[in-house]
């Protein structure tokens, strides 16, 4: 075993920062107490605070590969360092956020929002522990094989985020949404675990929109998006989340039906 000398200090402090970012997620979660009966208000201050936390901690987890590359300082230490924070920030926090979101849901299949949370953290888990194994410094990084775990944490903290819009100012329309999404949700979690250790290939968004030169429509339609999920934040990140999520599993559905459809076309 070779001991290590030297570590990166700032891009080590980045990652940690991701991990401080995910435990503080947790607590936060944490403060929302169990719901005893269905007309208990949720405590949404709490959850958007939470999911808040889970998505800075995304900024420090794109912050700190791209200074340690930038500095010439990766290392094996590094990477392995930055999936276990990845793991508490990314699956465990969106995990035990999950049971906090749907009361509802909680109090009719308590062990079941519990054994999905579980499933759920568990998939990161694997995601990230296959990730680190498959991954090699020559890798271009252009797609993913299976749903990155930020991107199905962002699907968890997006709601999260959303739902101090549904109960402000409460109509008969946001109280439907509300009980929607209540019911929803864990199946999404469900959902969104299994495409994390699934083979689907997922485009990585950041290298594909953001590197390199690109055409200045190109540059417009990306500073048009970022605008919108501001102006739109409550509502456009939860929807932008999910339909990234189902993206993979549409477009592979997508391409597999096309590939029967002209398998059975008559060659004359």
């Amino acid at each position: 075993m070779r001991p290590i000398r030297t570590i990166a200090v700032f891009p080590t402090l980045l990652t940690l920062g991701n991990l401080i970012c995910g435990f503080f997620a947790i607590v936060v979660a944490s403060r929302i107490d169990k719901p005893i009966a269905e007309n208990v208000m949720l405590d949404t201050e709490n959850l958007m605070i939470s999911g808040w936390l889970i998505f800075l901690g995304m900024v420090f987890d794109g912050l700190d590969g791209y200074v340690a590359r930038l500095s010439r300082t990766t290392s094996d230490f590094g990477a392995q360092l930055d999936s276990l924070c990845d793991v508490v920030t990314f699956g465990v926090a969106p995990g035990f956020l999950l049971v906090k979101m749907c009361p509802h849901f909680t109090l009719l299949h308590g062990k079941t929002i519990w054994i999905i949370a579980a499933a759920y953290a568990a998939c990161a888990a694997l995601r990230l522990a296959r990730f680190n194994v498959e991954t090699g410094d020559d890798d271009e990084h252009l797609h993913f094989s299976g749903l990155p775990s930020p991107a199905a944490a962002a699907v968890i903290a997006g709601f999260a985020i959303m739902y101090p819009m549904l109960h402000e100012n409460p109509t008969s329309l946001k109280h439907f949404f509300d009980a929607a999404i209540q019911a929803v949700l864990p199946f999404l979690g469900l959902l969104i675990g299994l495409l994390m250790v699934s083979r689907i290939r997922y485009p990585h968004v950041t290298n594909r929109l953001l590197r390199g030169n690109r055409s200045f429509g190109h540059v417009v339609g990306v500073l048009f998006f970022f605008v919108a999920i501001m102006v739109f934040r409550g509502y456009a990140l939860p929807i932008a989340a999910t339909v990234f999520a189902l993206y993979g599993p549409v477009r592979l559905g997508w391409q597999l039906w096309v590939q029967h459809r002209r398998r059975e076309e008559p060659i004359f």
